[in-house]
This record gives structure tokens, C-alpha cells and sequence, in this order.
């Protein structure tokens, strides 16, 4: 099966938006150029207040269903390595509510990528019987949901430098 990667068309917005602004078709971990493609949108959206923060995830993951399964159709793959845009979202969610700080965009990282990579219960359930531009999705949601609780758990017991 091709991987299609020479179906991908960065003049597509949805593609582009898809494919993490071209993250995600970095030759070695596509999905983490996708989480770090998100720090600087996080960095620009944590100067709103947080209910536009929180209209901006929700918007993030609206329009990722769409574009996600678009791009997928596109590249004839399901879950393509190249399509960033979950992971593009659930570092969105991982931070919400979150101080800014390099020790917090570090926390949210490494535990973002531990729950996507590893995709314990129900991730890894849920992830392999959802399809679609939702099922691609998914899976980094709640992933990026876990990582959340993480750190708000970890700034929440005042670990230093967190705070």
C-alpha cells in the first residue's frame, strides 16, 4: 500500500491545515513536529481569556474531523502518519487553563506524547474502532485530555516551577 504522501497538496488549506502547516511531513517523528508545531498557536491563543481559548479547541476539533477525513480520503490511509492536526489539537487541550511557562509547555509535551504514543484504556480501545475524520481525532482528544489532568494535577500540588 503507498503511504500517500504524493497525494498531499499544501495548496489545499484543508491539507495544509491537515498536515500541521507541513509538520507533519517531517521525515522522523511527524507526529511530534505536529506537537510542537502547536506551541507557537498556544502561545498567541494564551493571551485570550479562556472562554475564547476554550471556542478556539472547539473550533480545532470541528473543523479537524472535517479535514482530518478529508485529507485521509485524499491519501487513501486512514490515520496517515502525516495528518497533524489531532496532534495539533489535543497539545491545545493539554494546555488549557495551564500557566505559561517553558517547564509547562515541556509537562504538557512529554505527557501528551506519552498518551498518544502508549494510547492506554480507553485510547487505545477507542482508537481502533472509530473511524473516520473522528477517529482520527479521538484519540489524541483524550489523550490530550489525560495530559491536562496531568498538569493541572502537577501545578495543582505546586510543583516547582510550574507555577
Amino acid at each position: 500500500m503507498s503511504d500517500g504522501r504524493a497525494s498531499f497538496r499544501l495548496s489545499d488549506p484543508r491539507q495544509f491545515l491537515a498536515l500541521g502547516f507541513g509538520s507533519g511531513l517531517s521525515p522522523w517523528a511527524p507526529g511530534t513536529a505536529g506537537s510542537l508545531a502547536a506551541i507557537p498557536l498556544i502561545l498567541v491563543l494564551a493571551r485570550l481569556p479562556l472562554v475564547y481559548y476554550l471556542l478556539v479547541v472547539v473550533l480545532a476539533v470541528a473543523l479537524g474531523v472535517w479535514i482530518c477525513g478529508t485529507t485521509a480520503r485524499a491519501a487513501g490511509v486512514h490515520d496517515h502518519s502525516a495528518i497533524v492536526w489531532d496532534e495539533i489539537t489535543g497539545m491545545l487541550i493539554a494546555m488549557i487553563g495551564l500557566p505559561i511557562s517553558i517547564a509547562t509547555l515541556v509537562i504538557a509535551f512529554l505527557l501528551f506524547r506519552l498518551f498518544d504514543v502508549v494510547k492506554p484504556w480507553p485510547i487505545g480501545w477507542l482508537d481502533r474502532r472509530i473511524g473516520g475524520g473522528w477517529g482520527i481525532m479521538l484519540d489524541d482528544l483524550l489523550a490530550g485530555a489525560a495530559a491536562l489532568i496531568g498538569g493541572q494535577a502537577l501545578v495543582w500540588l505546586g510543583v516547582p516551577g510550574l507555577i
